[in-house]
């Protein structure tokens, strides 16, 4: 058997992949180090704040900007008696906002790697707050709906402080970082829905966006002057990194195989969650009867994501990214017949809160840190996967709202479902197609 070089053009063709199809089993071991972690740790923040502050205040600004997507969605029942409609004739609200934080993604956060993101955050939480103050005078649902599309496609701040965390973590605690802002995220999350229903059936809906266009001013601004300095960014075109995205995505994998999984994930989580106000506040066979208040305390379980982060931080960091997904999506797929059953005991809904906050950011810890690793351009693969993540989510919530209303609630669990059966069957037929070439290619080698 005779050993060969590889040639100088089968090298050059893979600059954004660390490598071009490996087992999923490599996916338990992450890289040490990520491209330019070196010069981001040596920067401190200006200011002289300490790096936990640092990270404290990066966490509430993360959960603040993503508390501004899913605000409207318990608002929805005080929106459709503002409009003289129904809940579930403007439910649909609630994927504006998802399709607009997607396209924000799309084009904003890959400016990560190219521009100051001092600058760039600081802009953004401007813009968004601005947004926010024009959907508080919104007169009608389609002026709503365009001033939410626009606060959600500038609400990308989360995804610019992302990479920045991440490449400023010791290696063997990078997961841990990247969790402590999944906390946040999820923790906004979950005060749009309490706080959010709480103060809007208190004051109004309109008083709820011009306060969320308040605190996004102030904790972006602060954020923003917080952050490191950045004096050497990449060259090249502005959207550079947008161009980038297929060849990042098609060169690598493990990113293809994190961007789906989290789709089926996030997809089966917002079905769910944007649809529940509707389960709890509707009258009849086809709901609780709750208040907009009392239906938006359930957002209390989704205290479990905030809980469940730090440990599946450590987890990962541990057990690696393969295990931890594997055991999410079992616990997603626990949770789906409990919500079923849901539909008529409170208490099976209850369970299944917990149960599919819990999944939800497990999964997504493991596999946003796989996402940030295995490419040259963290920003851009970042971009990539939050894009398909909401993009499954932001499908999903539109197939949920149809589904509630000609099934009701078991039409959402249905939609549910199916997105967890995507997420995992399309990428374990890969995964195990992937397996065969190797070693097809392995043994013919060895015959050589």
């Amino acid at each position: 058997m005779t050993s060969r070089t590889p040639s100088p053009s089968r090298t050059a063709s893979l600059p954004e992949s660390r490598s071009e199809s490996l087992p999923e089993s490599r996916t338990e071991s992450l890289p040490k180090s990520l491209p330019g972690a070196s010069a981001a740790a040596d920067q401190a923040p200006p200011g002289g704040l300490p790096p936990r502050l640092f990270l404290v205040l990066i966490a509430v600004c993360t959960a603040v900007t993503a508390a501004n997507i899913y605000v409207a969605a318990p608002l929805l029942p005080l929106m459709a008696r503002d409009f003289g409609s129904t809940p579930s004739g403007v439910a649909w609200i609630a994927s504006v906002a998802q399709f607009g934080y997607a396209a924000g993604l799309l084009f904003f956060a890959p400016l990560g790697d190219r521009v100051n993101r001092r600058r760039l955050v600081a802009a953004l939480s401007l813009a968004t707050a601005a947004a926010l103050a024009l959907g508080a005078t919104a007169s009608g649902a389609t002026a709503l709906a365009a001033a939410v599309l626009v606060a959600s496609a500038a609400t990308v701040v989360p995804q610019l402080l992302v990479p920045l965390v991440a490449a400023r973590a010791p290696a063997h605690r990078r997961a841990s970082h990247v969790a402590a802002l999944i906390a946040g995220l999820f923790t906004g999350v979950v005060a749009a829905r309490v706080l959010g229903a709480l103060a809007g059936q208190a004051f109004g809906w309109r008083a709820v966006f011009l306060g969320a266009a308040v605190l996004t001013a102030v904790l972006g601004l602060a954020s923003a002057a917080a952050l490191p300095r950045e004096d050497q960014r990449r060259g090249g075109p502005l959207f550079a990194g947008l161009a980038q995205l297929p060849g990042v995505v098609r060169m690598s994998p493990e990113l293809r195989r994190a961007c789906i999984r989290q789709g089926g994930m996030y997809g089966a989580w917002s079905a769910l969650w944007t649809s529940l106000a509707l389960l709890l506040t509707g009258h009849g066979d086809g709901g609780y009867g709750m208040t907009t208040g009392a239906a938006g305390l359930f957002g209390l379980f989704g205290l479990a994501a905030s809980l469940v982060a730090p440990v599946a931080g450590g987890l990962v960091d541990r057990f690696g990214v393969a295990r931890v997904v594997a055991s999410a999506y079992v616990l997603a797929a626990v949770s789906v017949p409990l919500f079923w059953l849901g539909g008529q005991r409170l208490w099976a809904l209850c369970a299944a809160a917990v149960a599919v906050h819990a999944a939800l950011v497990a999964s997504h810890i493991a596999n946003q840190t796989l996402a940030l690793t295995t490419t040259s351009t963290p920003a851009v693969a970042n971009t990539a996967y939050v894009v398909a993540g909401f993009a499954g989510g932001a499908m999903a919530s539109a197939l949920a709202g149809t589904a509630f209303t000609h099934w009701g609630w078991h039409g959402v669990c249905a939609v549910s479902a199916g997105c967890l059966a995507v997420g995992w069957g399309v990428t374990s037929l890969r995964t195990r197609r992937e397996q065969q070439r190797d070693t097809a290619v392995s043994g013919s080698g060895t015959r050589r």
